[in-house]
C-alpha cells in the first residue's frame, strides 16, 4: 500500500517596511543560496525584486521550474508560494528589494498606477526571470538602484523611489507586451484588453458585493457569452476563479493583519460559505486559512530574534 503523501510546507515571510521609507535592501557577499532544495515553499507580504550576482540554479513554483544565472531578474508578487535553490555545487550570490508598491509610490505616481498588481499567471504574459541578455536596459536599472540603497548618498531615498517607479512601470509594460504577444498566437485581440478594463476595475473596489457575471458582461457591453470568452482569453481564468482569487488575497491580509475570526473575514470578503471560503483559499494558498494564520504568527515572533540568514536554504556568513 502506497504511503500518504507528504504535503508541502509552506512559510510565510513577514518583511517590515519602514513607514518614512517602506523599502528593504537586503544585499552583501554573504546572501547566499545554497543548492540543497529546502523542501519548502515561502511567500512574502510584498513584491520581491531580485538580481542574481553569479552562478545559477532553479526557482519553482508548486512544481513548475524556471532558470536562472547570474545577471537575471526576478520579480514575485506577495502571496505567490515558491522556493529558490542553486544548481549542483554552487552558491548564487543575490540582492534583494522588497517594497509596497501603493506605499513607496505614494505622491510619485498617481493612485490608479500606484495601486497596481503584478498578476501571476504564465499564460497571461508572467515571467518571474528576466534575462540580461533580453533586456539589458532593466539589469541596470536594478543595478543602479541597488547601489543608491547601497550607498546611501544626499537624496538617495527620493532617486531610489523614481527608480524604483519607473523599474515597476518598465516591468508593466513588459508584463503587457508578452501577453499581447503570447495572445497573437492565441487570437486575442489588443482592444480586448480595454474593454475588460471595467470589469477589472469594478471587481477591485467591489470583490465582496454580490453580482452576476451577466452583470460584468454589461458594464463592458457585451454579452455574457462573448465577455466569458474574452476574459478567459485575456486574463487566464474565468470570472468566477478570478473574483475569488481577489477575495482571497483580501482574506490572507486580514488573517494577518486583525484577530477577526475565520467566518467573519470570509464573510467580510464575499463568502457566503464558510465551506467554499476554505476550500477555495486551500486551492489557491495550499493552507487552510487558521495554518495560514498561525504560519504569520510564529513568523512574527520569531523574526524578532531570526533574520532571514536562519531560514533553510540560506547559506550563514563566513
Amino acid at each position: 500500500m502506497a504511503g500518504k503523501k507528504k504535503s508541502t510546507i509552506i512559510e510565510y515571510r513577514n518583511y517590515f517596511l519602514p513607514p518614512e521609507f517602506p523599502v528593504l535592501l537586503l544585499s552583501g557577499d554573504h546572501w547566499k543560496i545554497s543548492d540543497i532544495p529546502s523542501g519548502r515553499l515561502h511567500f512574502h507580504n510584498c513584491l520581491e525584486i531580485g538580481f542574481c550576482h553569479s552562478e545559477s540554479g532553479v526557482m519553482e513554483f508548486f512544481g513548475d521550474e524556471y532558470h536562472f544565472k547570474a545577471g537575471d531578474l526576478t520579480f514575485i508578487p506577495k502571496n505567490i508560494p515558491h522556493t529558490t535553490y542553486s544548481d549542483k555545487g554552487c552558491e548564487s550570490r543575490w540582492s534583494y528589494l522588497f517594497l509596497e508598491p501603493s506605499e513607496i509610490f505614494e505622491g510619485i505616481l498617481p493612485p490608479s498606477v500606484a495601486d497596481f498588481e503584478f498578476s501571476f499567471n504564465p499564460e497571461n504574459g508572467y515571467t518571474p526571470i528576466i534575462s540580461a541578455e533580453a533586456y539589458p536596459g532593466i539589469n541596470q536599472l536594478v543595478i543602479a538602484i541597488i547601489r543608491e540603497l547601497e550607498e546611501k548618498k544626499a537624496g538617495y531615498q527620493t532617486i531610489s523611489k523614481c527608480l524604483l517607479a519607473t523599474l515597476c512601470l518598465v516591468l508593466l509594460r513588459l508584463q503587457d507586451d508578452l501577453r499581447k504577444k503570447n495572445d497573437s498566437v492565441s487570437g486575442a485581440k489588443a482592444e480586448d484588453y480595454l474593454v475588460i478594463q471595467p470589469v477589472l476595475k469594478f471587481i477591485e473596489k467591489n470583490y465582496a458585493e454580490n453580482f452576476s457575471t451577466d452583470s460584468l458582461a454589461d458594464l463592458c457591453h457585451l454579452s455574457p457569452t462573448h465577455f466569458r470568452r474574452i476574459f478567459l482569453r485575456i486574463m487566464g481564468t474565468n470570472p468566477l476563479d478570478y473574483l475569488n482569487s481577489v477575495r482571497i488575497f483580501r482574506a490572507c491580509d486580514l488573517l494577518r493583519s486583525t484577530e477577526d475570526s475565520v467566518l467573519s473575514i470570509s464573510e467580510t470578503v464575499g463568502f457566503k460559505s464558510i465551506a467554499t471560503f476554505n476550500r477555495r483559499f486551500s486551492e489557491l494558498m495550499r493552507m487552510t486559512p487558521r495554518d495560514y494564520r498561525t504560519h504569520m504568527r510564529q513568523s512574527e515572533k520569531s523574526n524578532e530574534k531570526q533574520t532571514i540568514l536562519e531560514f533553510t536554504g540560506w547559506l550563514l556568513p563566513e
